[in-house]
């Protein structure tokens, strides 16, 4: 965490049933936190809403986070919310303006807590340049929730040369990942029931909305499509390109960045690294011709020292993505069945 801000008076430890009526408590929760903390224009309007103005094209969208634990190697489930929301409006092409917040929160929630988790929001959401400008907190009865669950919407700007779609990619296109996987998944199950490792893994969570655009002023249409592969991992991004366009994938094992640590604890655990999920990279779909280039420009970025050319998109095989491996056998990544990782984002 790269901002300290210190917690104010408050008439209570946890997080009470008072504290969403909507009354006295509610406000006195609110003002010293979220308005305190995320003072702008739009949201000391104290509307129901925001009224906002975007010249363009806008991207909107929305999720929710319900992460246990909520506190994590690398982060807690503030900056996971925000960034996973910057995250998902940088995949359209857009350059993420607003955010709403909204939180769950669970009868007996420490304030310690929940401040924490308002300040790691505030950190993120200065990274990522974006501004909360409307919300809403709702708290439920002790064992009706599991501490807190936010959701966030997101109101971007689609960037001049984005032409980012599924209909773009061609047989040829190279696919870049564009930096470590798995980093994310391995680090929650480090702390997990009671799961602990002798490890320095953190979480890769962080807004990838100044890498993308930075790729899109520069390479702009040349670049297909742009996916973050949290829930599933790369194989189920790469399975979705297969079955939308009907295309085939062939990827290679030895190209696919991952830290060793984190490729070790994989197989301690009898997990596969390309169904893990991230929260701080992203893959890219690019034409052959720019590949290169872009790998070279990831590579200068912080956080994409370790950026990959992992394959690429070929005719054969449609509606399946082969895996290379490093003895030269083939076989065939499905997607995702079931869950193999509850509850990371």
């Amino acid at each position: 965490m790269q901002l300290q801000c210190p917690i104010p008076k408050l008439d209570f430890d946890i997080i009470t049933l008072g504290h969403g009526s909507g009354g006295l408590l509610t406000n006195k929760l609110l003002d010293s936190g979220v308005f305190h903390l995320f003072k702008n224009e739009h949201l000391q309007q104290r509307h129901d809403g925001a009224i906002l103005e975007l010249p363009g094209k806008t991207a909107f969208t929305t999720d929710s986070f319900v992460i246990s634990p909520i506190f994590f190697p690398g982060g807690t489930i503030g900056e996971l919310a925000v960034n996973g929301t910057v995250n998902d409006l940088a995949m359209c092409g857009a350059i993420p303006k607003y955010l709403s917040l909204s939180f769950i929160l669970e009868e007996g929630l420490k304030m310690t807590d929940f401040w924490e988790i308002l300040v790691a929001i505030k950190w993120a959401s200065e990274m990522a340049n974006v501004q909360i400008v409307t919300g809403d907190t709702k708290v439920v009865e002790r064992g009706k929730g599991d501490k807190i669950f936010i959701n966030t919407t997101g109101v971007g700007q689609v960037h001049d040369r984005a032409k980012i779609s599924v209909k773009n990619i061609k047989a040829g296109d190279k696919i870049i990942v564009s930096d470590s996987i798995a980093t994310h998944g391995v680090a929650i199950m480090s702390v997990r029931e009671g799961i602990e490792f002798e490890t320095a893994i953190k979480s890769d969570t962080r807004g990838l909305n100044h890498i993308v655009s930075k790729l899109l002023d520069d390479f702009g249409e040349d670049i297909h499509l742009l996916k973050d592969p949290t829930r599933g991992g790369v194989a189920t991004v790469l399975n979705e390109i297969t079955r939308d366009r009907n295309l085939g994938v062939e990827i290679v094992h030895k190209h696919l960045p991952i830290e060793r640590e984190v490729d070790a604890l994989c197989e301690i655990l009898g997990l596969d690294p390309l169904y893990v999920a991230n929260e701080g990279i992203f893959i890219a779909v690019v034409d052959a011709e720019v590949s290169e280039k872009v790998l070279e420009a990831l590579q200068k970025m912080e956080h994409c020292s370790n950026a990959s050319i992992i394959g690429e998109v070929v005719e054969n095989h449609p509606k399946q993505v082969v895996l290379t491996s490093a003895i030269g056998g083939k076989r065939i990544v499905n997607m995702l069945v079931g869950e193999q990782l509850p509850r990371i984002c």
